[in-house]
């Protein structure tokens, strides 16, 4: 093969980058990389063009991340670090060590990858994209005041408000009542006693917690004299009302009732009425979980100062374009760039007034955004839209929207699968968006597991063959043409694959019921009815934005969730405390429960299963073994050794978390932290345990000739040797195989794991469990993060459980599920108000042939397509379209991708 397409494999500690094969001494027009050894890459060393678009692919976990981002992004962030001043430096935080050779070539970077999460529950559709600053100071510098705010506003702007003035987040903003968070939350009594029919020592007080202090408060009311035997109902409304809601703090003298042989001591005790308790838990608990649980015994309502706007009174007064600023925050993005564009073309060309001049130049910075916004299919979002309640893929076009605006030259956009969240008729807008990039002068890298958009790559960069220790090789690094025949490249087999068949109303599962939901109204969805098949494998399809997520995790998750007897949801590690953790700051409606008119036959559904998006955990100390509960058997197969228990170890012991087992010198995490003041964090295996995070007695102790610490180093597939006779334990490594996760370790920390190996994580610790019932499975684009190689593995365990009885739902974007699926509800027809109905349902085959459909007509183009075979694919043509058969039609134009500013004269 020839060298310049296939990478080589340098020897450790390589430092000069490879010679060019064409004999041309290194230069600009290439970026090289020697001696990649981040995670599992194998010392790889490779060069690509600059100022191309250039495709890293290769399945889930084979180490193309790592060479994209940790690799060439991480090098340009550690050369930026180090040329700034070192004070500055140790505000920045720290950056991973790229573990590189060397990288020339390679210019700055601007980094875009997938994140579950959207900061805090007061970040919008606005703060991301930053347009929130300009609409604010819009209204502040041209916005209508009237005359009373006038005389209490800013003396520096003529007694306008300033821009603080209009933000939720500022003093100056925040309405008083509710602190800028739109509604209040109190309590009452009955939210903190459900059922006045209990007695107090019946539980009647349900917001009191468990343990000892609950025990506390009755013992305090039981000396003061109240009788915890009645129903609450039948005490005095004065002793009702003392307990609940007073602001007296009595202390006495409790003589506590304990059982016979326990210690019997009196103590001081202080009374806090059941409403302090809430308030204090709620604002000040350092325990999400205690928080939580005091926030449900809270009623929540609309603030009526601010009416949930949660802006002063003076700033809600303020009109541009005669609208107050929450209202023109309620807008679609598209409805909003018609009105200013339109106000734009109003203002006088010159010589305006100070404040229609402020308005032009605060125009000229909204505009490029929004229509960035718009071009990019989010056209349907407003400004105040949670971003907590957007898709990866929605908030990473949001960002990409931003960087349009900016105009920069001579940068290298690395981005993260941008095609994540869209429909196939939508990617047109990705190829505009690139085109743009690369005429500015700028490099695109392109981390995808998307095959239309790698075949259209001007270069490709494949890593494998597998992942784990199986990847982290460059199989492939040049144009797309030379990687079709390539033998050991799963991304080959995947662009040389037949197009698929589409299932028929013959070919599908017969259903062993229906579920039918009437009259749905949640959000975007208006009057919509679901005749849902069970026992089948059903993909909710359509545009990104109309209401699939609404009707499959809120709706029907939520109306699932209320009849069946078992639900269950992933729920990641608790997320970390203060102003930012409640998750409903915001607007209540937004969250509001749906409103369905009738359901039927949800009586045939045992359990509930809900598999979302979320990361599986935010510590290192939570690793695969732990969240699918496997370890929890191995370390009961430790203790239970004949020298454990000679020396009186329990489970306990095994557990690296626990003081007693672990290594004292790195307290469990196998590795020392490095601080090196000025210079960015980096970490050095411990000296005492070299990595194995237990101390040396711990690993005295061996099962079946391994110690713990050997046994969490085990691949998965490897581990499935050793616990061949174990039943328990072989379930879960079965499932964790059988749906390609063998190449991880049992150790393998969970900040560590990709999206898509979170997710398939979850499935496989629903599949090892044993069958109970009809269960129904909800699933949130499960092939997000996946290569093709590896969606066939996941759709293989989803027709397992499917050929078990049980029913699949799955929001999916990916034609490929969608064309095996037994039953197909298209979404549409549009995004936002434009959506919310079901514009075609039935088999994939049925769903093809309907026009009206945009799912359809995809699904159709992709059954014509002709398999790639050894041919080279056809170039996209300027307009975005390609041979793929998955652009919009010539009368649906991908969207408006705007040009940048042309900022020459600044």
């Amino acid at each position: 093969m020839d060298p310049v397409v296939s990478a080589t494999l340098a020897a450790p500690g390589t430092q000069a980058p490879p010679a060019d094969p064409s004999g041309h001494a290194p230069g600009t027009g290439h970026i090289r990389a020697a001696d990649a050894h981040l995670h599992n890459l194998r010392h790889v060393s490779l060069e690509f063009p600059r100022g191309a678009l250039v495709a890293f692919t290769g399945v889930s976990g084979s180490g193309k991340s790592s060479l994209a981002f940790g690799t060439l992004h991480g090098e340009v962030q550690r050369r930026y670090l180090e040329s700034i001043a070192p004070f500055a430096r140790r505000l920045l935080g720290d950056a991973m060590d790229p573990c590189v050779g060397s990288v020339t070539g390679m210019p700055p970077s601007v980094a875009l990858e997938q994140r579950t999460s959207a900061g805090g529950a007061r970040s919008t559709v606005g703060t991301v994209t930053t347009l929130s600053n300009a609409v604010r100071l819009l209204y502040s510098r041209a916005g209508e005041h009237p005359a009373d705010v006038l005389s209490r506003g800013s003396a520096l702007h003529g007694g306008r408000l300033t821009s603080d003035a209009f933000s939720p987040n500022t003093p100056e903003g925040m309405c008083p009542a509710c602190h800028g968070a739109g509604v209040l939350r109190e309590p009452t009594e009955a939210s903190m006693v459900p059922d006045p029919s209990l007695s107090i020592a019946e539980g009647a007080i349900a917001a009191w917690p468990g343990a000892w202090l609950g025990k506390n408060f009755r013992d305090i009311l039981r000396t003061l004299g109240i009788d915890l035997y009645v129903p609450w109902r039948e005490l005095p409304e004065d002793t009702r009302e003392w307990i609940l809601f007073t602001d007296e703090q009595p202390v006495v003298t409790v003589v506590p009732e304990r059982e016979a042989g326990r210690i019997q001591r009196n103590y001081q005790g202080k009374w806090t009425s059941v409403a302090r308790y809430l308030r204090r838990t709620a604002d000040e608990s350092k325990t999400e979980r205690s928080r939580r649980r005091a926030l449900r015994h809270l009623q929540t309502r609309r603030c009526p100062e601010c009416e949930g706007h949660r802006l002063t009174r003076d700033a809600l007064r303020v009109t541009y374009l005669g609208e107050p600023i929450h209202r023109l925050g309620e807008r679609a993005a598209e409805d909003l760039l018609e009105r200013l564009a339109g106000r734009e073309d109003r203002l006088p060309g010159g010589g305006g007034t100070p404040e229609e001049e402020a308005e032009r130049l605060l125009l000229e910075s909204i505009l490029p955004v929004l229509r960035a916004v718009v071009g990019l299919g989010l056209g349907h979002l407003s400004l105040d839209r949670r971003a907590q309640s957007l898709s990866s893929g929605e908030l990473q076009r949001l960002r990409l929207a931003a960087q349009l605006r900016a105009g920069l030259f001579g940068v290298a956009y690395v981005l993260d699968e941008p095609s994540a969240g869209l429909h196939p008729s939508e990617k047109g807008v990705l190829r505009d968006l690139f085109r743009r990039f690369l005429e500015e002068g700028n490099s695109v890298l392109l981390v995808e597991h998307d095959m239309d958009l790698v075949a259209q790559a001007d270069w490709v960069v494949d890593v494998g063959p597998g992942a784990g220790v199986e990847g982290g090789r460059v199989l492939h690094s040049g144009p797309v043409e030379g990687l079709l025949d390539h033998a050991e490249s799963a991304t080959a087999r995947s662009l040389r694959a037949p197009a698929p068949e589409l299932r028929t109303a013959e070919e599908t599962r017969e259903p062993s019921g229906r579920l039918r939901l009437t009259g749905i109204r949640a959000r975007t969805l208006h009057d919509v009815d679901l005749d849902l098949p069970l026992g089948c494998l059903t993909a909710v399809a359509g545009v990104s934005g109309a209401g699939k997520s609404t009707l499959v995790t809120h709706v029907l998750g939520g109306v699932l969730g209320e009849r069946v007897r078992t639900a269950l949801a992933d729920d990641p590690e608790p997320a970390e405390t203060g102003a930012d953790a409640d998750a409903d700051a915001l607007d209540p409606a937004e969250d509001a429960a749906p409103v369905v008119a009738s359901v039927e036959g949800a009586e045939a559904v045992d359990r509930l299963v809900r598999i979302t998006q979320k990361p599986i955990g935010r510590s290192p100390r939570s690793c695969l073994a732990t969240y699918t509960g496997l370890f929890d058997r191995v370390r009961r197969l430790f203790a239970a050794t004949p020298l454990a228990r000679e020396r009186g170890w329990g489970i306990g012991r095994f557990s690296y978390n626990v003081a007693e087992g672990r290594c004292p010198t790195c307290a469990g995490e196998g590795r020392i932290e490095v601080e090196l003041v000025f210079l960015p964090g980096s970490y050095a295996v411990c000296p005492d345990c070299h990595g194995a995070r237990y101390a040396p007695e711990t690993l005295e102790v061996a099962w079946n000739g391994h110690d713990v610490a050997q046994i969490l180093q085990l691949s998965v597939r490897a581990a499935r040797e050793v616990f061949a006779d174990d039943a328990g334990v072989s379930r879960a490594l079965e499932a964790l195989d059988a749906i390609g996760l063998g190449y991880l370790t049992l150790g393998q920390p969970a900040t560590e794991l990709s999206g898509g190996e979170a997710q398939r994580i979850k499935l496989a610790t629903e599949l090892q469990r044993a069958p109970r019932g009809h269960t129904v499975y909800l699933l949130d684009e499960p092939t997000v993060g996946l290569h093709p190689a590896d969606v066939e593995l996941l759709v293989a365990e989803l027709n397992r459980l499917t050929d078990q009885g049980n029913t699949v739902v799955a929001v999916e974007h990916d034609l490929r599920v969608i064309a095996q699926a037994d039953h197909v509800v298209d979404l549409g027809p549009g995004a936002g108000e434009r959506g919310g109905r079901i514009v075609a349902r039935g088999a994939p085959a049925e769903v093809a042939a309907d026009p009206a459909s945009a799912t359809g007509r995809c699904l159709a183009r992709l059954a014509e397509r002709p398999a790639a075979g050894g041919a080279a694919p056809e170039r996209s043509g300027p307009d975005g379209s390609g041979p793929d058969g998955v652009v919009p039609d010539p009368t649906e134009p991908a969207g408006n991708i705007p040009t940048a500013p042309d900022r020459s004269g600044a």
